[in-house]
């Protein structure tokens, strides 16, 4: 259980509701003693009476009487406090499956951009979501039956080796050979139980892929391939499942059996007792309720120690995760309004993964509230500029310097809220429009949305859905085009009113009409802002204060619009295709 060890820092949170829940279960474990210790001394009056007929009849039947009401007043009394107990420990369970998980989400959220590219998203949502939930029946039903079996055990035996040490020896005598089968059954259970889990993160990650690219399957008539490539994933999970079920099924017979036994041998041993005289009815009777008492909690001991190594396995799984450092660390915070002023000093970065120099020795001075253009062939490392202002990525080599203080010594919050950043391909959430905007300044008033969605260009389409702003969007923005996505980014970044802002060839799906009259309304809302603009048309650039050009990480040109399109290269060769193009 030492993967289990993680989650002492939340039963030592929630040590007084647990502390409670165990006294209340060992309390209501003493009151549900009281039922057979009567019964039996009910056989015994009976017994007696029958034998000697000395008693009179009215005063068994008072006893018996008695007997009977002090049997149901303890048992409504055990049975409430069974009730608290479940309330205070099963509650304690969901408080830490709440606490687990906001740990892990919060986690996720720290991890760097290359944990992403290492990791399938449908395993990450099983492990928050299906290992949590087999984490949480450990802290709650397995802690709670675990206090209930181990309690009861002592008490119950206590007590009979009080009243017949012997016979209480010859029936606890099964006890060593169960304690031996869970030791051999749990550690294979351990072993199916991880392999179930990583099953089910293998479906997850399947079944998330195919529903995101669905269009893709359909366009491409792969339904069929699909749907058997997921019946092989599910039949491979199916049989796993079932090795795992086949184990554990082995737990109900065989403690049903000990406890068979234990009956048989109290009935056996404890009847020759009763015959030489050494016991009384009433002993042997309390004794087969308590064997019978013993049923359930070491039934529930199979149920328990499953539950113990599947929680043990899907810890495992989420340390791995919660073990995981992120790469970007933030930094103390420099105390003073930023500006603007971004500074790249031999700053190059390669891919671990790949190998792939995404930036070569880039060398870039951008003054606050200028704006600069990137252009350059796919692959060049446009993109990757601006993942380094944002510190998605930290450079390989050289440094970055905003308002001559190193980006690694902001606060990644200070940093990132004064950063608008409008993707290469924008995400939208799955909630209405509005809110999609207001993403980027939760305190906006819809006017102020409707105001900024106007300089988006974006406005005018809005209006003519029925929900207008209030419209709901399908999954990653499906329900818009993809220029009207890219107008709503623009929207989403514009209204954070940040200091910095990049714009990743956010332009793309968007007509020249269009394009022209955002940039015109971008023109008047950037003049204090320091703007990067990634883009493949010249359009889009040639009013930039600086324009560069990128090939193979590296910035092979450098210069103002008028001044590139004189000069033989890359930057002239496509302004001339573009204006042919335009021309036609």
């Amino acid at each position: 259980m030492k993967e289990l060890r993680y989650l002492n820092k939340y039963f030592l949170k929630y040590r007084t509701k647990l502390l409670l829940g165990f006294l209340i279960t060992v309390v209501a474990r003493i009151f549900s003693l009281v039922a057979p210790s009567l019964i039996g001394n009910s056989l015994t009056a009976v017994e007696n009476f029958l034998e000697s007929k000395s008693s009179d009849l009215a005063i068994i039947k008072e006893i018996l009487l008695i007997n009977i009401l002090i049997i149901i007043g303890t048992t409504l009394v055990s049975g409430f406090l069974t009730f608290l107990m479940r309330q205070t420990i099963i509650n304690v369970s969901r408080y830490v499956e709440f606490d687990l998980k906001n740990e892990i989400f919060w986690h996720y959220q720290k991890l760097t951009q290359r944990f992403y590219k290492n990791n399938r998203t449908g395993d990450l949502m099983n492990r928050i979501s299906e290992d949590v939930g087999k984490v949480r029946m450990y802290v709650g039903p397995a802690f709670m039956y675990s206090i209930n079996t181990i309690s009861l055990f002592i008490i119950v035996i206590s007590y009979m080796v009080s009243i017949a040490p012997e016979l209480t020896l010859y029936t606890v005598l099964p006890l060593p050979i169960l304690s031996v089968t869970i030791y051999k059954l749990s550690r294979i259970i351990n072993q199916k139980s991880t392999l179930v889990q990583e099953m089910l993160s293998k479906m997850s990650s399947f079944a998330q892929e195919n529903f995101s690219g669905i269009a893709v399957i359909k366009s491409y008539n792969l339904q069929s391939q699909s749907v058997n490539d997921f019946n092989e994933l599910a039949t491979e999970s199916y049989d796993k499942n079932m090795d795992l079920v086949k184990v554990q099924a082995w737990f109900f017979p065989l403690m049903i059996l000990l406890i068979g036994c234990s009956n048989l041998i109290v009935i056996f041993v404890g009847g020759n007792q009763y015959i030489k005289g050494a016991i009384e009815i009433g002993v042997l009777a309390e004794f087969i309720i308590y064997v019978n008492m013993l049923t359930w909690p070491v039934a529930v001991v199979g149920w328990i120690t499953s539950i113990v190594q599947q929680a043990e396995a899907s810890q495992k799984r989420i340390n791995a995760f919660l073990k995981e450092q992120p790469e970007i660390e933030t930094g103390k915070g420099v105390g003073f309004k930023i500006k603007g002023n971004l500074e790249f000093k031999d700053v190059s970065l390669k891919y671990p993964e790949t190998g792939i120099k995404a930036l070569d020795k880039v060398n870039l001075s951008i003054p606050s509230g200028s704006t600069l253009g990137i252009i350059g062939n796919i692959g060049s490392g446009k993109s990757t500029l601006l993942d380094t202002i944002l510190r998605l990525y930290d450079p390989s080599e050289g440094s970055i310097t905003l308002d001559n203080q190193d980006l690694k010594e902001y606060q990644l919050s200070e940093l990132r809220n004064s950063i608008g950043y409008i993707p290469q391909n924008a995400f939208l959430f799955s909630e209405s429009i509005e809110d999609n905007i207001r993403f980027g300044n939760p305190n906006a008033s819809l006017e102020a949305i409707q105001r900024i969605a106007k300089k988006a260009v974006v406005h005018n389409n809005i209006i003519k859905f029925k929900e207008g702003y209030k419209t709901l969007l399908g999954e990653r923005g499906v329900t818009l085009s993809g220029g009207q996505i890219q107008r709503v980014s623009i929207a989403r970044a514009l209204i954070k009113d940040p200091k910095i802002l990049l714009l990743d060839d956010c332009l793309s799906a968007v007509d020249t009409d269009t394009e022209e009259e955002i940039l015109k309304h971008l023109k008047s809302i950037t003049k204090d802002k320091t703007t990067l603009i990634v883009s493949h048309r010249i359009s889009s650039l040639k009013h930039a204060d600086q324009i560069i050009v990128f090939e193979n990480g590296k910035i092979v040109q450098q210069g103002q619009h008028a001044d590139l399109i004189e000069v033989k290269g890359y930057y002239k060769e496509l302004f001339e295709i573009q204006q042919a193009n335009h021309s036609k």
